[in-house]
């Protein structure tokens, strides 16, 4: 199997002698059980428990003290209890035993030397059964789907994994990168499937995979839903979200749907919590703080964009493009993008934002944005002159800065722009395959001195 990053601020969390237990969180299927497993490499014990299992579940159903529990699952586990920090204790589906979260702050308060770290899907829904959460007790991460450099990774592009995290990227390295970034675009970010393209190369036999991951994303709709009216309505959200993907929803008749908008958006919000989508409402200053309006329509984001891919059926088109942003209207590439910006984005509250102004006489939407040094940085995904770009524009007229973010199928560049009111600024113009690398180059392009190239 192929490393995740997220193993980097795992090792971070090891080695820091006032760690407390970790609450990875992620949705089904991104890998989190493979990753920790990975991770128990860098101790000399690990203990497993799956409380979807009876003989796992039961210790934490029963225990009268932490050092009750300690012992019960150490010896169950045929391993040595020690002071030293040689030990990592999983606690898998922690979810199933709610009241189990509560133990983790006995294990952080008790038993430091011990390595604690849990998952499970959907832990908000314990909220609802008076469950106690250790708060400040506890530490999360999030898990998200393979971004483009582990996707490198898996391929075993070595050469071009150090190439992407140069900044400036190399000019020779621009073909073959976006090239690469293409097949990514096409299968996604899914573990399962990136792993069997990386062994087999064949695109064909990776529809069984999409179909069994939609299929168990369906099947775990009972897991969330309160009643079985709410079943259905969960369902149709999952099906109607991926054609949805990446353009702004309305709750009421959302997929076409005679359903009303309390149904829909308390669904959708379920499905949110699950970490099968996200509900991105669009912020309307150009200035910090960055607040959502959510008396706005929100944007739909949802998990992977290769299931989205898969569902939609544009596949094929992908295949033959030369410029993603020419396939389905533009949405596949804006959607991977922000799918992309979120890729190193690991703590609990990470989202997407995006900015509106809505008037009678016109609207104008960026896609993105990005806060950094007390600045929001306007991100648009569009290939084109920047002349066309009139909703960056406008939110450059009103930014009290100078600097944007456009990615699009050519090579790295910078050009001077001018807005209708005549305000000038620069836009760092990125290719789609350095989404992930954000950060790095908004950072470069603030402290660049290289002059644009006018247009």
């Amino acid at each position: 199997m192929f490393k995740r990053q997220l193993l980097l601020e795992l090792e971070n969390w090891r080695q820091n002698k006032h760690r407390k237990p970790l609450v990875i969180r992620g949705a089904r299927q991104v890998g989190k059980t493979t990753l920790v497993n990975q991770f128990a490499t860098k101790y000399e014990q690990y203990i497993y428990v799956n409380l979807e299992l009876a003989e796992d579940k039961e210790p934490f159903e029963n225990f009268t003290t932490i050092e009750h529990l300690i012992n019960t699952l150490f010896f169950l586990k045929n391993k040595t209890i020690t002071k030293k920090s040689t030990t990592l204790v999983f606690i898998d589906e922690i979810q199933v035993v709610p009241t189990a979260l509560n133990t983790l702050r006995y294990f952080y308060e008790l038993a430091p030397e011990i390595s604690i770290i849990a998952a499970g899907s959907m832990l908000e829904t314990l909220f609802d059964k008076n469950i106690s959460f250790p708060i400040g007790r506890v530490e999360y991460k999030v898990i998200r789907p393979v971004s483009f450099p582990e996707f490198l990774s898996a391929m075993g592009e070595k050469i071009a994994l150090e190439e992407i995290t140069k900044v400036p990227i190399a000019t020779y390295a621009h073909k073959k990168l976006l090239s690469l970034f293409h097949t990514y675009a096409l299968i996604g970010g899914m573990p399962e499937i990136v792993q069997h393209y990386a062994t087999h190369k064949d695109l064909v036999s990776l529809a069984p995979i999409y179909d069994s991951l939609i299929s168990g994303y369906m099947d775990d709709v009972e897991k969330y839903a309160k009643s079985n009216a709410q079943i259905l309505h969960i369902r149709h959200c999952i099906q109607s979200s991926f054609a949805q993907a990446g353009k702004r929803i309305k709750f009421e008749g959302f997929g076409n749907s005679a359903y009303k908008s309390r149904e829909m958006g308390e669904s959708l919000r379920i499905l949110e919590k699950a970490l099968i989508l996200q509900l991105i409402y669009p912020c309307t200053s150009a200035t910090l703080p960055m607040i959502p309006d959510i008396k706005k329509s929100p944007k739909l984001q949802i998990l992977d964009t290769g299931l989205l891919n898969y569902f939609v059926g544009i596949q094929k088109e992908i295949i033959g493009t030369n410029d993603l942003n020419s396939i389905y209207q533009g949405t596949l590439i804006e959607h991977l993008i922000g799918q992309e910006i979120l890729a190193f984005q690991n703590n609990a509250l990470s989202a997407l934002h995006f900015w509106v102004r809505e008037k009678k006489e016109s609207t104008a939407e960026v896609d993105y944005l990005f806060q950094i040094d007390g600045q929001i940085i306007p991100i648009e995904v569009k290939s084109g002159k920047e002349g066309s770009l009139k909703s960056l524009h406008s939110f450059m007229d009103l930014a009290p800065h100078d600097k944007a973010i456009r990615f699009y199928a050519g090579a790295l560049n910078i050009t001077d722009a001018t807005t209708q009111n005549g305000k000038q600024y620069q836009i760092l113009n990125l290719p789609y395959y350095l989404g992930s690398q954000i950060e790095n180059y908004i950072t470069w392009f603030i402290q660049t001195k290289k002059p644009a190239r006018k247009t």
